[in-house]
């Protein structure tokens, strides 16, 4: 009976004794850590940065009941400065190896993913990207395809009823027009953007984004087509309404009928070059919260701060421009506005 108590107690000791090894080696574990941290902290501000990780990789990996944070730093503090000196095979197997001990970390598996990117060829990290931003970019890109469609098709009538009350003989009217031609043209897009979305509401006009949009774009492009308009009309020879009016015409019957079909050889190709440039002023309207190419562009370049996606949209808008560049030369070419006359 004596021996088995003696055996207890023995044991007990035993375990008494490990129980005190392991708390106080613990303090002295995370003591080494921090130890270790700021040793290489300090290397690093040398710009030493081999001997900077390796002194990194010395920090322990963490008992049971240890700390992660200073082993989860050190991994991860080593495997960026392998990254930036772009040796992607030492930074790869540092952050294996704090997943092999913490294979939930997010941090951990984000930084891995990065670092196996890197390690793709150019070509096929393009052809990713590509795959990955383009359907945004296209979404954003019909919104532009909106704005251009209906500032190609409401311009040319507001710019028309402009140009023809400004070369009207009613003043009133003739001067308003003035007015309008000499407030759109002579003030920035992106201003006139601004007080229709950021300065009407303080009048009490408050307007989403796409009618804002919207009718910035055509009122701007009313007035610039209303002066190519107005020049048109006048470079048609004025015998052409003498004639007209002979005939018995009214003067807006001669308008309608004789000399404003003729003007459209003539402002063709000015018309063309207003409406390549309204592809590239749709950007503006991204200032006042309109998600189209331009914002959907931004958004994905600083939430990824690749620039693949900034060349991407650049395509995008090469192609708008190259399609509508040769859809007015073929207009141009059929309605014969280069014949000599």
């Amino acid at each position: 009976m004596k021996t088995r108590i003696d055996a207890i107690v023995r044991s007990a000791a035993v375990a008494v004794l490990l129980l005190l090894t392991i708390l106080t080696a613990l303090p002295a574990q995370a003591a080494d850590a921090d130890a270790l941290m700021k040793r290489a902290n300090n290397i690093m501000a040398t710009g030493d940065l081999d001997a900077a990780v390796k002194v990194y990789l010395e920090v322990p990996k963490p008992g049971p009941e240890g700390d992660q944070g200073q082993f989860v730093a050190s991994r991860m503090q080593a495997a960026r400065l392998e990254f930036a000196v772009k040796d992607y095979d030492a930074a790869l197997t540092i952050i294996e190896e704090l997943l092999s001990v913490y294979p939930d970390n997010i941090e951990a598996k984000q930084f891995r993913d990065s670092v196996k990117e890197s390690m793709m060829p150019q070509w096929k990290r393009l052809m990713n990207d590509t795959v990955k931003f383009v359907p945004h970019l296209l979404k954003g890109s019909l919104m532009t395809l909106l704005l251009v469609v209906f500032t190609m098709v409401i311009s040319p009538i507001g710019g028309l009823f402009i140009a023809l009350g400004r070369i009207g003989t009613f003043k009133p009217v003739s001067k308003l027009c003035w007015f309008i031609i000499w407030l759109f043209r002579g003030t920035p897009l992106l201003l006139q953007l601004f007080f229709i979305y950021y300065g009407l509401p303080a009048l009490g006009i408050t307007l989403k984004p796409i009618p804002a949009a919207l009718i910035g774009l055509g009122l701007n492009y009313s007035a610039y087509l209303a002066e190519i308009i107005r020049s048109g009309i006048l470079s048609i020879d004025r015998g052409q309404m003498e004639a007209a009016e002979a005939m018995g015409m009214t003067y807006w019957q001669a308008m309608r009928r004789v000399i404003i079909p003729q003007t459209y050889r003539v402002i063709l190709p000015p018309v063309g070059n207003e409406f390549i440039a309204l592809i590239k002023d749709t950007a503006l309207v991204s200032t006042i919260a309109m998600v189209e190419l331009m914002r959907t562009a931004d958004q994905l370049f600083n939430a990824s701060f690749n620039i693949t996606v900034l060349g991407l949209a650049a395509c995008i808008y090469l192609l708008f421009t190259t399609v509508f560049t040769f859809l007015f030369e073929h207009l141009e070419e059929k309605v014969g506005a280069y014949e000599v006359r």
